[in-house]
C-alpha cells in the first residue's frame, strides 16, 4: 500500500496549488474526494461478491456431505430392513406346519372404577383449619354475598 504521511500529503498539497491554481482547487478536491469515494466502493462490493462466492462455494460442499451421509444412512437402513424382513420370514415360515402365524395381542384393560373420595377429603380437614385459611365452606349466591360484604350503615 501507498505510504502517505503529513509531509507527503503536504508536499502533494503544495504542487497541486501551484498547478492547479487556488481558484480550481476546491471543485478539483471535491471530484478527486468523490472518485476516490466511488473507487473504494467499487472495492467494498468486490469484496462482498468475492465473500459470497466463497461461502457459496463452501455452502455446495457442506450440502454435497450431508447428502452423502443421508445416502449412507439410507442404504444402511434399507439394507438393515432386508435382513429384517428375511429374518421375519424364516421364522414364521418355522412357526407352524400350516404357515399360519396368530399374532399377539394385549389383553383388553379392565374396568376400574375411579373411586373418587372428594368427599373424605374434603371431610378431614379440621373446621378450626379451614376457618384460618380463609376456605370458604359453605357456598354464597350472588345476592348474599353482597349482603353479606356491604359495609353497615351507620345512622
Amino acid at each position: 500500500m501507498i505510504d502517505l504521511g503529513l509531509s507527503k500529503m503536504a508536499l502533494i498539497g503544495a504542487v497541486a496549488l501551484i498547478v492547479i491554481g487556488p481558484e480550481k482547487l476546491p471543485r478539483v478536491a471535491r471530484t478527486v474526494g468523490t472518485l476516490l469515494g466511488k473507487a473504494q466502493r467499487y472495492v467494498a462490493d468486490v469484496k462482498a461478491e468475492v465473500n459470497r462466492s466463497m461461502e457459496l462455494d463452501e455452502l455446495k460442499k457442506m450440502k454435497e456431505t450431508v447428502e452423502n451421509a443421508a445416502r449412507d444412512v439410507e442404504q444402511t437402513i434399507q439394507t438393515n430392513a432386508a435382513d429384517f424382513e428375511k429374518q421375519w420370514s424364516d421364522n414364521t415360515a418355522d412357526a407352524g406346519s400350516d404357515g399360519a402365524v396368530t399374532p399377539w395381542e394385549p389383553p383388553a384393560p379392565q374396568y376400574r372404577h375411579p373411586k373418587k373420595k372428594w368427599r373424605l377429603k374434603q371431610g378431614a380437614t379440621p373446621q378450626w383449619y379451614k376457618a384460618r385459611q380463609g376456605i370458604r365452606t359453605r357456598a354464597l349466591s350472588g345476592a348474599a354475598r353482597v349482603a353479606r360484604y356491604r359495609p353497615q350503615k351507620t345512622n
